[in-house]
């Protein structure tokens, strides 16, 4: 973006809507205010058709899984615990979506934040209320989905009207000490064509999966890794100060699932949000089983990490695409 696109001064119009019981602590006063020039279907506007009041981390946690699940064109699911996924799953179905989207982490999807990209349907609820969850945010519900749903009457309904769309240009704000961090939105996932860089190409399965792994991982706080399998994630490993720590608890999450990750990546892909300064990532992926490997690649030491592929058969793709998220 040029300076063009960032004015001199911003001025921006806000308006309560509602104080909250606490901030992020208890010790945290809060509060929600509309930014009255934003349209963008979300958490923030969304109707509340059942349920407790929202907390400050409710309203974060939903808007993280919501955004997530806009990503995808086929039916999809996403579940999120302190704003990051731990369980995404995409399918013909919302309900199967959603059980797929459970078996990745079942302990971290306890009290977790739901996410739809479709009416919500009868079928798909009945499976939400087998478990205690936080929040459930749709952009539409049949009227059988929510009796279903008002079983659990302290389970936040949240139904937008509609899907924000994840291509849409707009500047995001975040406040630190003394002054506010300006930025265009990531509204993209894989840039141009991605570039196979191994000997061996990815199949058309696993260029699928290759997709459906980087679309998630532009959601994960960095570092970032994800593995997934049919259009399902099987081990996310998040916000680890060192890549490879984030590769061993994704396979670590993995061998605690359910089915379908049954406790193996064999067959898997993994997808990384950023470049990988040594072949180690590579070598762990090996180990795990993972079959290819999706990366935005641009280290000085790219070579390594292919060279290593190509002893183990795996199929690496580079996207020229960073997805840092903080």
């Amino acid at each position: 973006m040029s300076d063009a696109e960032f004015p001199e001064k911003l001025k921006l119009e806000l308006k309560r809507l509602e104080t909250l019981r606490y901030g992020e602590n208890p010790h945290q006063k809060g509060a929600l205010y509309l930014n009255l020039e934003d349209k963008r279907p979300g958490a923030a506007t969304a109707k509340r058709v059942q349920g407790k009041e929202l907390s400050y981390n409710n309203l974060l946690d939903a808007d993280a899984a919501f955004e997530c699940v806009a990503e995808f064109s086929e039916h999809a699911v996403v579940i999120v615990k302190h704003t990051n996924p731990c369980g995404v799953a995409s399918n013909a179905t919302l309900r199967e979506a959603y059980l797929r989207a459970v078996a990745c982490d079942p302990v971290s999807a306890f009290g977790g934040i739901v996410a739809l990209n479709r009416e919500l349907d009868a079928a798909t609820a009945e499976e939400l209320v087998k478990t205690f969850l936080e929040v459930v945010i749709v952009p539409a519900s049949d009227a059988a989905a929510l009796k279903v749903l008002s079983t659990k009457p302290n389970v936040r309904v949240l139904v937008t009207g509609g899907m924000p769309d994840p291509k849409s240009s707009a500047l995001t704000l975040r406040s630190i000490a003394g002054g506010v961090l300006v930025q265009g939105r990531d509204n993209s996932v894989l840039g141009s064509e991605p570039k196979v860089v191994t000997k061996r190409a990815p199949t058309p399965q696993e260029m699928k999966d290759l997709e459906f792994a980087f679309i998630v991982c532009k959601h994960v706080k960095s570092n970032a890794i994800v593995y997934a399998k049919d259009g399902a994630t099987v081990g996310i490993g998040a916000g680890q100060m060192s890549r490879i720590d984030s590769v061993r608890i994704a396979w670590h999450k993995a061998q605690h699932a359910n089915p379908p990750a049954g406790g193996s990546l064999e067959g898997s892909v993994m997808a990384s949000d950023a470049f990988f300064p040594f072949p180690d990532v590579v070598e762990e992926a090996a180990k795990a089983g993972a079959t290819a490997i999706i990366q935005p690649g641009g280290s000085q030491k790219d070579q390594d990490s292919i060279n290593a592929a190509d002893k183990a058969g795996i199929a690496m793709v580079f996207t020229g695409v960073r997805h840092f998220r903080h």
